[in-house]
């Protein structure tokens, strides 16, 4: 299915923003950006997580540091 409304572009940059290297805009036109955006995305429903069969992990390696890092982690290994 094809969008096809045009909107209007975000605002140019301020002579300001754009003297301090910030060429789009900043974080205001990022969150104008964002607000005009958010009635077109639809959040999905919340469903529980469930655990991945370990059969299905192919070609994944932790280095034994970033392993033994989350292990300690109550979260993750105790």
């Amino acid at each position: 299915m094809t969008n096809l409304k045009a909107y209007a572009p975000a605002p140019a940059p301020s002579s300001t923003a754009a003297l301090a290297g910030d060429l789009d805009g900043g974080l205001a036109s990022l969150w104008g950006d964002c607000a005009r955006m958010t009635p077109h995305w639809a959040a999905p429903e919340r469903s529980a997580s469930r655990p991945v069969p370990l059969s299905l992990l192919h070609g994944v390696t932790v280095p034994a540091t970033s392993a033994r890092l989350l292990e300690a982690m109550p979260e993750y290994g105790n």
